[in-house]
């Protein structure tokens, strides 16, 4: 069971502090709305990951390359509409603006989004935490265990990366401004990268 907890949340830190779509949403989310608004999206894994989770575990290994292409294409499009949003708050430049903007559920349920649409979790799924769930299954207490680990480890996770992003409010009207544009930028560069690439491969496929 200890390797099992120690394989759940080793890659659940992993994941939740490697640079991706999520985490640039978190960010921009953080600039414009506070990060009390933004903490309810830590728990974003918890509500995607089930229907992917579910998806992987009956069809492992026979998940056609395509799907992750078009989903990693349509990902990329959000995040696009996304950095533009982010880019309309920026040029407001006031404060009010930025308060007005999104409450703590629209803001989970925009995370949700940008996680089920994030090739990385298919992957990670059918690289990493299906076959450890199938190969603990004959122990289900182990299987529970690994599960259980994950998802603790990147929920905290997530929290820590949120309120350590607000921080950055202690930089003023200015400071927050410069963040929101820096946001929009990682968005928008992101966005693309992640929509130019599904288009490439799933031509290719």
């Amino acid at each position: 069971m200890i390797e099992c907890i120690l394989i759940g949340s080793g890659f659940a830190f992993a994941a939740a502090v490697m640079p991706g779509p999520l985490q640039a949403f978190l960010l921009s989310s953080v600039a414009q709305k506070g990060w009390k608004r933004t903490l309810p999206a830590s728990f974003a894994p918890l509500i995607s990951d089930g229907p992917v989770a579910l998806l992987v575990l009956l069809v492992l290994n026979r998940v056609p390359e395509a799907m992750g292409r078009v989903l990693q294409a349509a990902g990329g499009v959000f995040l696009i509409y996304l950095a533009w949003a982010a880019f309309r708050q920026w040029r407001q430049q006031t404060a009010r603006a930025s308060e007005a903007g999104g409450t703590a559920p629209r803001t989970l349920a925009q995370a949700v989004i940008v996680n089920l649409l994030n090739p990385n979790v298919y992957l990670g799924w059918s690289l990493v935490l299906g076959p450890a769930f199938l190969n603990a299954w004959h122990h289900p207490a182990n299987a529970v265990a690994l599960i259980i680990a994950f998802y603790l480890t990147m929920v905290a996770a997530l929290a820590c990366t949120i309120l350590l992003f607000g921080t950055t409010r202690l930089l003023g009207p200015n400071g927050r401004r410069i963040l929101i544009l820096t946001s929009a930028i990682a968005l928008a560069a992101l966005g693309v990268y992640q929509l130019i690439e599904g288009l490439i491969k799933v031509s290719v496929v």
